[in-house]
């Protein structure tokens, strides 16, 4: 399980990407939004005035029609999401497998977490400006085709710190009880795989510096909003200190299925 966080020197260039293809992606939208629909009925004479009452309830049945429809989402296909989300390729690597720590590794995670996440993002429940800027402009159907396509993907494994896999493997697999800090992959598994019935993500390969930098937002009382599963990772990272943090993050981005066996390891 493993989330990195890096140094933010091509950050700055990505941002500019990325913000100004958020923007441009949300003037077409508004473009197209402003677009009269064609006339398809000639004007009619200012003296045929139309029945006040008679036309309510034809009115608010042709509005319910589209919103009936937006309601209607699909599970996530991922060919569709392959070109939705190439513009996540900039931060995030085209595969879901981002070179720069400090942005996550969307490979093989979950549907339902990352359409719940882009989500929470587009509420502002989960605050980022440059996710704001992506996600503003996508609707349920997005995130799930988004989602999709990266759930279709493989993380590529990483490297766990040495010095550091003692304590984290600790942490992970049995948890501290003097703290009263459970064990990790009793909600993300003991590979790291997560469990997407439950909506709980996929932490192994991730970035450690990504990880470490959640678990410290965390920690220092950031929230991802108000369900039930936003308020798990606040109140157990708040038990954990920084050398407990750093270890846990370490182990995670080393944390993958051994090849060619059922058990899992940390390299």
């Amino acid at each position: 399980m493993s989330f990195r966080p890096a140094g933010f020197r091509p950050a700055v260039v990505r941002y500019a990407v990325v913000l100004a293809v958020a923007l441009s992606s949300g003037a077409v939208f508004a473009q197209e939004a402003k677009s009269p629909a064609p006339a398809t009925t000639a004007a009619k004479p200012a003296s045929a005035a139309p029945a006040p009452a008679a036309a309510a309830p034809a009115a608010t049945e042709q509005a319910a029609k589209p919103a009936e429809a937006t309601a209607a989402v699909k599970p996530g296909d991922a060919t569709a999401g392959q070109g939705k989300a190439a513009v996540c390729g900039a931060c995030h690597g085209m595969d879901g497998n981002s070179t720069d720590p400090q942005y996550p590794k969307l490979a093989g995670q979950s549907e339902a977490y990352i359409a719940h996440q882009l989500e929470n993002f587009k509420s502002g429940k989960r605050q980022n400006p440059i996710m704001l800027g992506m996600a503003a402009p996508l609707s349920e159907q997005d995130m799930h085709d988004i989602g999709a396509y990266f759930a279709s993907k493989s993380a590529l494994p990483g490297v766990a710190d040495q010095a550091l896999v003692e304590r984290g493997e600790q942490l992970y697999r049995q948890g501290d009880t003097t703290k009263g800090v459970p064990a990790c992959m009793a909600c993300h598994s003991i590979d790291g795989r997560g469990n997407p019935g439950a909506m709980y993500p996929q932490l192994t390969s991730q970035h450690a510096q990504y990880i470490e930098a959640t678990l410290k937002a965390w920690h220092d009382g950031t929230v991802w909003g108000e369900d039930a599963h936003a308020q798990i990772m606040p109140g157990i990272a708040k038990k954990l200190d920084e050398k407990d943090i750093a270890a846990v993050a370490s182990y995670v981005e080393g944390l993958h299925a051994a090849e060619g066996a059922g058990t899992s390891a940390a390299k």
